[in-house]
């Protein structure tokens, strides 16, 4: 259908549509207001995706070998289903009884703005409920009980607090040219060749021929890596060369190492922690790379060989907890699961807790991380930060997107975010106070754990709209409650989430929201859509975690599972490790003056003091614009992925990105603007509905090609995790004299 009316700015109105050379490439500049928008089809297939994403992942979240499923796959699954809706269903206007109100199931031909709210429906199924893991560690680690209306009011006030934050702040993250969303950019490339008419250039490919191209390929060639041969998942050469050396292996091991010489030939590996390299910035790349290089290769190596923190005792790398002895941790010992009793004389007579250094690394860091994050924002976006305030009813920091949204839509009004503030504030209060006070956080604790994220909203989301990386605030969160609120793990827990979730949920909700600017959705629209899709992810990710935790014995206990039994809760097991470190042990024996590791507090002030020079640096050299791409806060976060991610996740992430948003974008720069985040999105795709298929028609029945191999998923690197102190005995190493 040709559109009705197609609005656009002129060159002789603004020089550039906009101040981002890479949304300049990819977003257009027209706008068909005259498009409906929250059609049958949106509700139909929105709401049916949301849900289905949502149960998926809370299902595969359970198991051994957990499966995410992105919202990409329904993106490219419901444009089929819309486009047959549109050509089979009835056109006859439906009027609702006793109401003004009234729709047609088939309002015309499916359309983009139609495509893009059941995208944003889809991405709310496909963004995992961080509660859900409080209820898991309750009922099958803690064996204990919670109301389910506690546990539903729960799942759902973590869920809508960002909301509120995101109105406060959207006039900044949303409407500024200058936060762009790298990440939103593949979404856009890929809406724009799903539905874009395009003349086949000769001798080339459309960009939905190249999609399909690559998504036929990534799909075909999976395969090999998830099922057959998935040890090309992790390659690590220095282990094969030098088969008994402890200390070459923990240098090689791209899994429990170092990763030097590793490598992968698996998109899962580049991508499936860290995200596509190829929506992050060069610049970002670069800072991280730097990072990686500083802090994995020299940081660490210096400070494990000189024993720093009784390092040698234990594995260079490892999330795990250990005793003086290089043991793990006993936690039975020092803690009464039926009582939620710290034990402090079975701690007195056990083992203080121990970590590797690359752990006590990770805690460091994210301490540095985050302080640099709020150096950074107030001095390089402070100035613009203070003059959008103070701006913010005139027509400034605008850029054509902006405009052409201004002119075509209202805006969603400020006190529907207030509305939902306050309502999730006060059931906020009554989970927490009431039903017995089970989760153990008082009142003053929420409203603590909203404090928080108000402070930290901003600068993160600022972070994440310019250069695709997000700090989290979870290890400051559990410190803060640590140190105020010891001995209680559930409110630990219930305080980080409320903290980091908030947060979290608010820059998905601003990021979406941006999505919906590039796309020019109507802004009222999205508000709704992202507002009912996140209610129907919360309910589902509840119910289905809740049905799972009563209907599977055993669920989360591998020692009493079945062998073989897929059900043992990886990730569910690291959060209930988490409350037992900073819940129960507590901060003040972990960092604090009764803890091995209180040197580490000075992280804080290392990211405080980290922005500051680079700051004066590039104000004393305004024309050496490459000074201000030195982003700090990303630069310290260099492996803040890791764990979970692995050595290998960055040395293949870094490669990929280094080579597409260096090499290709200043040499190939008209390929890179067409096809490269459609290669993003084709590659993601591909991997996505080969591993579902793979999963329920094979692995499901245990059915697993690497058996026939015995190629299973290792690097072949079994010292890599091995001690080098002298007398630590531990399983398969080698005891040094």
């Amino acid at each position: 259908m040709e559109p009705k009316k197609l609005i656009t700015e002129s060159s002789d109105e603004v020089v550039n549509d906009s101040l981002i050379e890479q949304v300049r490439l990819t977003v257009p500049t027209t706008d068909d207001p005259s498009l409906p928008c929250l059609t049958f089809r949106t509700w139909a297939l929105g709401i049916t995706s949301c849900a289905i994403l949502a149960f998926l992942n809370q299902f595969f979240g359970y198991r051994q070998n957990a499966l995410y499923i992105s919202s990409v796959s329904a993106q490219i699954l419901v444009l089929p289903l819309g486009k047959l809706m549109a050509a089979y269903f009835p056109t006859k206007i439906i009027i609702i009884p006793a109401t003004k109100w009234s729709f047609s199931l088939n309002p015309g031909p499916f359309n983009l703005k139609e495509h893009v709210l059941i995208t944003i429906f889809a991405n709310a199924g496909a963004t995992s409920v961080y509660a859900v893991s409080i209820i898991t560690i309750v009922k099958a680690f803690y064996g204990s009980q919670i109301h389910p209306l506690a546990a539903l009011l729960l799942t759902h006030t973590t869920q809508l607090l960002g909301y509120g934050w995101a109105g406060i702040f959207r006039k900044f993250l949303v409407d500024s040219p200058y936060m762009w969303w790298p990440s939103n950019l593949v979404q856009v490339s890929l809406f724009r060749a799903l539905h874009d008419v395009e003349k086949r250039p000769k001798g080339g490919l459309t960009r939905l021929q190249f999609f399909i191209v690559v998504l036929v390929s990534s799909f075909s060639y999976y395969i090999v890596p998830n099922y057959l041969f998935p040890s090309i998942t992790a390659l690590s050469f220095v282990c094969l060369i030098w088969k008994d050396s402890v200390t070459a292996q923990q240098i090689g091991s791209g899994l429990k190492g170092l990763g030097i010489g590793s490598f992968a030939l698996d998109w899962s590996t580049v991508a499936g922690f860290l995200a596509s390299p190829l929506a992050t910035p060069g610049f970002a790349v670069m800072n991280t790379l730097v990072g990686f290089i500083l802090i994995v290769y020299i940081a660490i190596p210096f400070c494990y060989w000189t024993n720093l923190f009784q390092a040698k005792r234990f594995p260079i790398f490892s999330s795990h907890l250990f005793d003086s002895d290089g043991q793990a941790y006993n936690l039975t010992r020092i803690f009464n699961k039926e009582t939620f009793d710290f034990n402090q004389q079975g701690y007195d007579h056990y083992s203080q807790v121990h970590l590797s250094i690359f752990f006590v690394f990770t805690y460091g860091l994210s301490f540095a991380t985050l302080a640099a994050t709020v150096t950074h924002v107030a001095l390089f976006h402070g100035r613009t930060i203070w003059q959008q305030t103070k701006g913010s009813f005139q027509e400034k920091f605008e850029d054509v997107h902006t405009r052409i949204m201004k002119k075509n839509y209202e805006p969603v009004p400020q006190w529907w975010f207030y509305t939902i503030l306050i309502v999730v504030l006060g059931l906020s209060l009554l989970a927490s106070e009431g039903f017995g006070r089970q989760l153990q956080l008082p009142y003053w604790g929420v409203i603590l754990a909203m404090a928080l994220a108000l402070f930290f909203t901003l600068p993160i989301a600022v972070i994440t709209a310019t250069t695709n990386q997000a700090p989290g605030i979870n290890v400051i969160a559990e410190l803060i409650i640590g140190y105020m609120y010891p001995g209680k793990p559930l409110a630990n827990v219930t305080f980080k989430t409320y903290g980091l979730i908030s947060v979290s949920q608010a820059i998905s909700f601003l990021a979406d929201f941006k999505l919906g600017h590039y796309m020019k959705i109507p802004p009222k629209s999205m508000f709704i859509v992202q507002l009912v899709g996140t209610v129907v992810a919360s309910s589902v990710y509840f119910g289905t975690a809740w049905w799972l935790l009563d209907t599977v014995d055993n669920i989360c206990n591998p020692s009493k599972l079945p062998e073989g039994s897929p059900w043992t809760c990886p990730g569910d097991d690291v959060f209930y490790s988490a409350s037992i470190i900073w819940g129960v042990v507590g901060p003040l024996r972990m960092f604090g003056k009764l803890g091995l590791y209180s040197t580490v507090n000075y992280f804080f002030l290392l990211g405080i003091l980290a922005p500051v020079p680079v700051w004066l640096l590039s104000r004393k050299f305004p024309d050496q614009e490459w000074i201000r791409l030195i982003n700090m806060p990303v630069l310290l976060s260099g492996s803040g992925g890791m764990p979970p991610a692995r050595a290998v996740n960055y040395v293949c992430w870094l490669s990929v990105g280094l080579f597409f948003n260096f090499y290709v974008y200043r040499k190939y720069k008209s390929w890179w603007a067409r096809h490269n985040y459609i290669l993003s999105a084709g590659l993601d795709a591909g991997v996505a509905f080969m591993a579902i298929l793979a999963y329920f028609t094979l692995q499901i029945r245990d059915i697993n090609g690497a058996n026939w191999w015995g190629l299973n998923l290792d690097d072949h690197c079994p010292l890599a995790h091995c001690p080098t102190a002298p007398g630590i005995q531990v399983p398969g190493c080698p005891v040094f004299q």
